[in-house]
């Protein structure tokens, strides 16, 4: 049954009978980051458990589909990751003697760096947090290996009675996680002092080789899991605004009649007629939401139902925004934009902006009379991008810092040099250029 229906179809563009229209099934977003519940830590066995990220722990992952499903979004967060790779971290030998030389090019040669660091860098962007592993040689006396862990993949464990997170779990949170053998139980340094924790784990004789490090993004609301600041996108409406776009524009080119009725269903409106009919198969679930709409289309028209009222329950949140399981908004199309003409420019410049991308610098810009920048101000756009990453280097140099001091690597640091494009008169197409720096002030 799963193979045949592996994902319900919540989002559909119907014809609406009676009238030559349409009307556009879709799911609000907004309840991927919902909080309703009481976050409270899952039990996995008397020694194991962990808090969930989200209410049902799949936030993650939903946050991952609804990035998936939108192009400009998409491409934001990939910009975003590059632009704070930079010309990627890089340990500067300059100051460093032969031999520290030579065993920090052996450490780099066993540890893939360009692929550790971009991957953290698309957490930042994704979550707010990425998670690093360092592994030592058996004497505790070397940092030998340095990992990434996948944050989706990863959950904290409950803080302790002094508020400190003492494990990170990792698994495949996509499926269902009943037993301790699916999970990689990592020690996890602490936070605000990882250096010292790290000298105290070890001074106990301690045979645990295997420390975690989470670098974090701060944030005002400071929960286990962050939540990202483009969540403004799916908590308000533009994200589905830019969706409905896409639907409606594919029905007028499958169809000729207009989209009219734009019909929001919540995503809990559809797992509570599941739950009070006892429907658990996945087929049968399809077939409940194929009736469903045909009931709700059928409302909408013929002269039966002339003067009825269509009753939906809401709830009001903390903000005092009501939240309605079912909204039914009437397009108008008689005037110019009313299908959707001209909207898709103005949808994709929010996108950009909450993502803190000028739309330019990705090429998201639609239309036939646009403005464009520039090449001069396009690399500034680009250097203004690239020195907004530099409190996130900051962060994610930490781990490479206890790295450095840890193998008691001399004169060795870590940097990110930025890609300065030049202009057409310097004959040159980009060059490196270093930030100043208190132990090094020279520049490439």
């Amino acid at each position: 049954m799963d193979l045949l229906f592996p994902q319900l179809n919540f989002n559909s563009v119907e014809n609406v009978p009676g009238i030559e229209a349409r009307a556009a099934f879709s799911t609000s977003s907004s309840a991927v980051f919902r909080e309703d519940v009481d976050i409270i830590p899952t039990i996995v066995s008397d020694r194991l458990s962990y808090i969930p990220w989200g209410g049902d722990n799949m936030m993650p992952f939903d946050i991952m589909k609804l990035i998936e499903k939108d192009e400009t979004l998409s491409t934001c967060q990939l910009f975003n990751a590059e632009v704070c790779y930079g010309s990627g971290v890089q340990y500067c030998l300059k100051e460093a003697i032969s031999a520290t030389a030579a065993e920090v090019e052996d450490f780099l040669l066993d540890n893939d760096l360009a692929y550790y660091f971009l991957g953290v860098c698309q957490d930042f962007k994704h979550f707010g947090f990425a998670v690093s592993v360092l592994i030592l040689n058996e004497d505790g006396t070397k940092i030998v290996r340095l990992l990434r862990k996948e944050a989706c993949y990863c959950r904290f464990a409950p803080a302790d009675s002094n508020g400190k997170i003492t494990h990170i779990l990792y698994a495949n949170w996509r499926k269902c996680v009943s037993s301790e053998d699916e999970i990689e139980v990592i020690d996890l340094l602490d936070g605000a002092a990882p250096w010292r924790d790290l000298q105290s784990k070890l001074a106990r004789g301690g045979k645990c080789r295997k420390f975690a490090i989470v670098s974090r993004v701060p944030t005002p609301d400071s929960t286990y899991y962050p939540i990202p600041h483009y969540a403004a996108l799916f908590r308000g409406k533009w994200y589905d605004i830019k969706q409905l776009i896409g639907i409606a524009k594919e029905a007028k080119l499958r169809n000729s009649a207009p989209i009219k009725y734009h019909i929001e269903v919540g995503a809990k409106y559809w797992e509570s007629i599941f739950r009070a009919e006892g429907i658990t198969d996945r087929r049968k679930q399809q077939e409940r939401i194929v009736k469903e709409k045909q009931t709700i289309l059928d409302f909408l028209t013929g002269a039966e139902n002339s003067g009825k009222a269509w009753f939906s329950t809401f709830y009001i949140t903390p903000d005092g925004k009501e939240q309605h399981d079912v909204v039914i908004n009437k397009i108008d199309n008689s005037k110019e934009g009313g299908d959707w003409e001209t909207d898709i420019q103005e949808a994709i410049n929010m996108i950009c902006f909450t993502m803190r991308v000028h739309s330019n610098l990705v090429g998201s810009v639609p239309g036939k009379a646009q403005s464009n920048n520039s090449g001069s101000d396009k690399r500034e756009l680009y250097t203004i991008a690239q020195a907004l990453q530099k409190p996130y280097h900051d962060l994610l140099f930490t781990v490479h810092r206890i790295i450095i001091r840890f193998n008691g690597w001399k004169g060795v640091r870590p940097e990110v040099p930025f890609i300065q494009l030049t202009t057409l008169d310097e004959h040159t197409d980009a060059k490196q250029v270093k930030l100043p720096n208190v132990n090094d002030s020279s520049n490439e």
